[in-house]
């Protein structure tokens, strides 16, 4: 069958650098007749809200051009065809369509907690069975709830709420009785699917929602930033990793006390997420991968994060990649995974125990969790190291020298800053002498 058009776009999932936004997601216009692309400016980019452009071939005179030529009416056509651009005028960003709340508030119900597997666990059947009372706290910290019946019953939400108290998403999240994933899902698509399968026009809130591209557009546990503006943030993939570095190292009620917080997934960690974090100290824990690639990207994503973001700092922790089994590098495993086989109570003192309770395969290394863990506890020195280090490296020292008190001068103020920074760290030396010559310097120099 022969083509109505001579140019057509070219067929299958082959994509190609768009000329406007540079994403690789244009398709390019074939000439039927000859089998080869038309000049690289023809064509269309799939990305239709965030860009636009499409170049017709029929539409700016190139057809024609190409009709004349070949019935010998037109010179030849100039090697660089520059048509006229069909760019769509930018649009401004779409207005965010937040999850209906009192849809959301449903999933609080207390009556349901009892058939939430995730918290169950977390009650009974995990390794150290954590306290009533602490995983109260954390589910209303969270406001994680529960899909009562259907079939994702049982199936804990993780709310994704941002810094204003706009509910932007609900993940739906089903465990086995060991707390490892069974099911991921989310509350607008269950909710789609009950109206559907029900015969059920669905609610006018809930089409516009299911519209929009980008839904979870905030990190979990966004909503606390504001009640907690002095606490350093923890920082994962998972809302269940930050569940469990909350009810192991407790919640921040103490500056020196960590907020745990999660970005969605993976590609998640963006600089559109981690926004609502600047001016903030961030340690940063990526799942482990075959080969360390997700900590690699996280690391180069972090660098230019903190360009992009004056005066917030992104620290990655990258013990696990020291440590990790190859097993669980294939399996992509996280910090929760290591935690769950300790137990907590160690972790609310500042003793460790230095020899992990669970006993460990035969056949495996053993690696001593709890000490490297132990390097995740929020030292305030270290703290005050950070934020002068962070100081110091956000201005020009002086080159003079400069007296901090009558009987004590600095010579070299940033070789002697640096030199402070390292015996600080080390622990070795009196930290409080350097910490408070420290904090001499800086109020001299402001």
């Amino acid at each position: 069958m022969n083509n109505e058009y001579r140019f057509i776009f070219e067929k299958g999932s082959r994509k190609h650098f768009c000329p406007d936004c540079n994403k690789k997601r244009f398709v390019r216009y074939i000439d039927t007749k000859t089998g080869e692309y038309l000049p690289e400016q023809y064509g269309r980019c799939d990305r239709e809200a965030n860009c636009g452009y499409h170049l017709n071939p029929y539409q700016d005179g190139y057809s024609k051009m190409i009709w004349d030529k070949e019935n010998g009416n037109s010179p030849v056509i100039p090697i660089r065809w520059k048509p006229p651009s069909t760019r769509k005028a930018p649009q401004p960003p779409a207005k965010p369509v937040y999850f209906n709340f009192e849809a959301f508030k449903r999933t609080l119900q207390p009556e349901f907690y009892e058939n939430n597997v995730f918290i169950q666990n977390l009650f009974n059947r995990v390794p150290y069975p954590f306290d009533p009372a602490d995983v109260t706290k954390v589910i209303e910290f969270y406001r994680l709830g529960t899909i009562p019946g259907g079939y994702r019953a049982g199936a804990v939400t993780f709310p994704f709420i941002d810094i204003k108290g706009n509910v932007r998403a609900v993940q739906v999240k089903q465990f086995d009785e060991t707390n490892h994933t069974t099911g991921t899902d989310f509350l607008h698509s269950v909710l789609a699917k009950h109206y559907n399968n029900n015969g059920k026009q669905q609610p006018e809130w809930l089409e516009a929602y299911m519209n929009q591209d980008k839904k979870v557009s905030c990190l979990f546990g966004e909503h606390l930033l504001n009640e907690f503006p002095s606490n350093r943030i923890a920082l994962v993939e998972a809302p269940k990793t930050a569940v469990y570095g909350t009810l192991y190292f407790g919640l921040p009620e103490a500056p020196d006390q960590y907020l745990w917080l999660a970005v969605y997934n993976k590609s998640s960690f963006s600089l559109d997420k981690v926004k609502p974090l600047q001016g903030r100290f961030v340690d940063v824990f990526p799942d482990l991968s075959k080969d360390g690639v997700t900590f690699r990207e996280w690391e180069a994503k972090a660098k230019e994060f903190e360009r992009q973001l004056p005066g917030t700092q992104f620290k990655l922790y990258d013990f696990l990649e020291h440590e990790a089994l190859e097993a669980d590098r294939v399996n992509g495993e996280d910090i929760a995974d290591y935690l769950i086989k300790l137990d907590w109570r160690s972790f609310r003192s500042r003793e460790v125990k230095r020899e992990p309770e669970v006993s460990q395969p035969k056949d495996e290394p053993e690696i001593s969790v709890p000490e490297v863990l132990d390097t995740l506890r929020v030292d305030p020195v270290q703290v005050e190291a950070d934020e002068l280090e962070h100081y110091f490296n956000s201005i020009k020292l002086p080159c003079e020298p400069i007296d901090i008190t009558p009987s004590y001068t600095i010579c070299e103020p940033d070789r002697y800053v640096k030199g402070a920074i390292r015996a600080i760290r080390s622990g070795k030396y009196n930290t409080g002498a350097f910490l408070e010559r420290l904090q001499q310097l800086r109020k001299e120099i402001l």
